[in-house]
């Protein structure tokens, strides 16, 4: 197996495990908060990561270059857009709709790594992504009433559009750091993909904090407020984003982040024996898409 792989699906299971603790935090702080958290309280333990591996491991230290700073930075504002958008999403009745739009980072990976880094998807592989996506979109909408009205409301509707432009700037993010990792040519892949990651946390932390300190004071109060569940947002959170950085120096984007999409597989399992909650048919005909791409995937590189 190659290592990408099960990087890969830890990193989506940290995700996971993210995502729950920030659902925590949804009604105590704001869309901004929400998002800060992600970055404020993640990036002493980037930081921490960097240091491990170069104190610890003996790993010389990337030389950074302007190609990697400009990317790098263009990632980390990309993911703040995107993540602001995505929590932003949850303010409408419909979100639901929004959510399975969002889940089109895949395919938009896919396009931004071809037209961004020159990379190309093989045509199967290209064939299990969309039935992947088509999975995702299963899941979000299955408990969403599909009346004609309804379907023409969600292809227009605002919920949609922030969807779309929430996925779009992930996935433009992804683009980004792989190739601001890439650009250190050295001195291995760990160590690229730490240093990268320390460097966009520090940035997004950096000018999340100018922007609060302004506009949003009182989110940068809540945030400091509720730091007991936010420090583990951010740990968890880094662990998952040091497997994702990785596992982008390795691979291409658009195959990572298909795979990826095996966190929700790890939601519905913990629905299932955890809080036995039970799914749907069509939440079950998503999963089994899912299944059937990532396998796709897997066999069609």
């Amino acid at each position: 197996m190659e290592l990408w792989i099960p990087i890969t699906i830890a990193a989506a299971f940290c995700q996971n495990l993210r995502s729950a603790l920030q659902k925590h935090l949804k009604g105590k702080l704001g869309t901004t908060g929400a998002t800060f958290v992600r970055f404020g309280y993640g990036f002493p333990f980037a930081s921490l990561y960097v240091a491990a591996l170069h104190f610890g491991a003996g790993y010389p230290l990337p030389e950074s270059n302007i190609p990697f700073a400009l990317a790098g930075m263009a990632g980390g504002l990309a993911q703040i857009f995107a993540t602001f958008l995505l929590v932003h999403l949850f303010s409408y009745r419909n979100f639901a709709v929004g959510t399975a739009y969002s889940k089109t980072e895949p395919v938009q990976a896919a396009i931004f790594g071809l037209v961004l880094l020159g990379e190309t998807v093989t045509l199967p592989a290209v064939g299990a992504i969309l039935i992947g996506v088509i999975g995702v979109i299963t899941i979000s909408m299955a408990r969403t009433p599909l009346t004609m009205r309804a379907l023409v409301t969600s292809l227009t509707g605002r919920p949609a559009l922030i969807g779309l432009a929430s996925a779009a700037c992930f996935g433009i993010s992804a683009v980004c750091y792989r190739y601001a990792s890439l650009s250190l040519g050295g001195p291995n892949f760990v160590m690229q993909a730490a240093y990268t990651l320390g460097f966009v946390t520090v940035f997004q932390t950096a000018a999340m904090l100018l922007w609060m300190r302004k506009y949003e004071p009182e989110q940068l109060i809540a945030s400091i407020e509720h730091w007991r569940t936010a420090v583990w947002v951010g740990l968890v959170g880094v662990l998952g984003s040091a497997g994702w950085f990785t596992a982008m120096t390795l691979q291409k984007v658009a195959y990572v982040r298909m795979l990826a999409q095996v966190e929700l597989i790890f939601t519905f399992a913990a629905a299932w024996f955890i809080f036995r909650e039970k799914s749907n048919r069509w939440e079950v005909l998503g999963c089994v898409l899912i299944v059937a791409s990532i396998i796709g995937l897997l066999m069609g590189r």
